[in-house]
């Protein structure tokens, strides 16, 4: 296993079956599409003893910790998305977390805001992100956006291993995240990289 590897993280993002599963509240419809690439990078990555870290929402069932945008979600009778403990919050099939693996718990869309993200990384030595799962122009892009604000000086961004609504929406915010230095391989190319 080569020091490259050590230092490096998966994040997995938002693979969560109330943004993924038809007929889901918060459906990104190219989510489903994607399960066989995440599942594939994550197997790698564990496979290259790089630590991976599942980056997930869960909410209080009031929604009090929601987004403004989002609150009027919760003030139904039905169970609002992501909810600690109920099914939607939970991870798709194929994909679960193992011993080693950390799980970070976010409210806002980037992985960093109001998290200890930051601090968990520098203290594993890891200086080096790859990134998966949903969705693009949100979760994705923000989380991206501030680890190359905090200056990590590998950031990629798997094309095949995250998704939009729309191919459209993908492919613009993939252009602008390679705009300010994002790697953005296939997962192909990822898979093929030796160091």
């Amino acid at each position: 296993m080569s020091d490259k590897w050590k230092n490096t993280a998966l994040f997995v993002i938002d693979m969560q079956k109330d943004f993924v599963l038809p007929g889901s509240p918060l459906l990104v419809d190219g989510a489903a599409a994607i399960i066989p690439s995440v599942i594939q990078a994550v197997h790698v990555a564990r496979q290259r003893g790089m630590l991976v870290v599942w980056i997930v929402r869960e909410h209080d069932a009031s929604g009090r910790d929601v987004e403004l945008f989002r609150r009027h979600l919760y003030k139904t009778e039905k169970v609002g998305p992501t909810v600690k403990g109920h099914e939607g919050a939970k991870l798709v099939d194929g994909l679960e977390i193992h011993e080693g693996d950390y799980k970070l718990v976010k409210t806002r869309m980037s992985a960093f805001f109001n998290t200890h993200l930051h601090s968990l990384l520098l203290a594993a030595g890891i200086d080096s992100l790859v990134v998966v799962g949903i969705q693009t122009p949100n979760c994705i892009r923000q989380t991206v956006f501030d680890a190359v604000a905090f200056d990590f000086p590998s950031v990629s961004v798997i094309v095949d291993a995250t998704a939009a609504k729309s191919p459209e929406v993908h492919t613009a915010n993939i252009f602008d995240m390679k705009n300010i230095g994002v790697a953005t391989p296939t997962l192909e190319e990822w898979c093929k990289t030796d160091d």
